[in-house]
């Protein structure tokens, strides 16, 4: 039996899409309504089993609201090359913090923000409570402590 591998440029358009997918909060299946495939294709795109056509590239991307090119972007948005493509060695981190949960939570609630001096405040938190667990700092306060707004 000949199992099918993944070519690392299909890997890596695959994660591409499903990156911008989930930053969308789009599901598989909604994405694959809306190519006109099945969600174990959409699946199979994503884990780059199966290659994607020009045409349905062109499509996908569209419905990302996205650039085709998006998909070929490597760090400092340069042109994809297979130089250093080794998915499992060479992973950005912020990619891979994108895939995660807690990334695709807090990007989502972050573009939201319309007010810039709000948002540079929120950076400069995120950056001083860094800066102190690196340094073994406590900050003082515990999950109990922090309120919510209603409704959250």
């Amino acid at each position: 039996m000949n199992v099918k591998t993944a070519n690392a440029i299909d890997s890596y358009v695959g994660a591409r899409i499903r990156m911008r997918r989930q930053l969308l909060g789009m599901s598989q299946e909604r994405l694959a309504e809306q190519i006109g495939v099945t969600f174990q294709q959409v699946q199979k795109y994503e884990k780059g089993i199966n290659r994607i056509g020009a045409s349905r590239l062109q499509r996908i991307a569209d419905v990302l609201h996205t650039s085709v090119s998006f998909f070929f972007e490597q760090e400092n948005s340069e042109p994809l090359t297979l130089q250093g493509l080794d998915l499992s060695a060479n992973t950005d981190p912020v990619a891979e913090f994108l895939r995660t949960k807690e990334g695709l939570a807090l990007n989502r609630a972050f573009l939201k923000i319309a007010d810039r001096n709000i948002r540079e405040t929120v950076i400069a938190l995120v950056k001083a409570m860094a800066q102190a667990e690196s340094r073994d700092v406590t900050l003082g306060a515990s999950v109990a402590d922090i309120t919510l707004p209603l409704g959250e």
